[in-house]
């Protein structure tokens, strides 16, 4: 999506070599008609597939997921908490996964009565670097017995492993923008 891209390298910047900060417009601060934007995009590039459910990680795919699901019917958004609390189901579907970002190994877990066999999942996220966030939502859905028919991701780090290994499982993964590359010193980002 060039817009997507024209959008990380005015609005974004590079930390290191696998850090890149988006928190104007993603996931801090929120450009909420940019987001509707990508939300059109994911729709058009699922558009051949029915979906039943999104489903996301709190906290920064929640708002992508929920306004690109008016592009999808409307259909209801399910986002996988880190934290156990008293509201919570007891009957849930737990995981493990490791944040790249915050070096910390979470639980993951959706209540029972939201996701079904029956359901047909397009998975939505801002980033995939080392694919660890994904594997435990493939696995939450797959425990389920739903089926993952897409994934969609905002920035994938194309140097990092992820999209290569959730690719070779066979599912389909669209990313909007894949970063090759990034320097900070020389304050530039190269997209695939």
């Amino acid at each position: 999506m060039e817009a997507l891209k024209k959008k990380i390298l005015t609005d974004g910047a590079a930390y290191g070599s696998e850090i890149v900060k988006v928190d104007s417009f993603i996931n801090h601060q929120i450009d909420v008609a940019f987001l509707n934007e990508i939300g059109k995009e994911f729709a058009r590039i699922f558009s051949d597939v029915e979906i039943t459910k999104i489903i996301t990680i709190e906290s920064s795919g929640i708002a992508i997921a929920v306004i690109a699901a008016q592009y999808f019917n409307n259909v209801p958004v399910v986002f996988a908490k880190k934290s156990e609390s008293r509201n919570l189901d007891p009957d849930k579907y737990h995981g493990e996964v490791y944040s790249f970002t915050k070096q910390k190994v979470y639980p993951i877990m959706i209540s029972k009565k939201y996701i079904s066999p029956n359901d047909k999942i397009l998975i939505i996220d801002d980033f995939l670097a080392n694919g660890c966030a994904m594997e435990g939502l493939i696995d939450l859905v797959q425990s389920a017995g739903a089926t993952v028919e897409g994934i969609g991701i905002v920035i994938e780090k194309g140097q990092q492993k992820g999209g290569d290994m959730i690719r070779s499982k066979g599912l389909h993964l669209e990313s909007l923008a894949i970063i090759e590359d990034m320097d900070c010193v020389n304050k530039t980002i190269t997209f695939r």
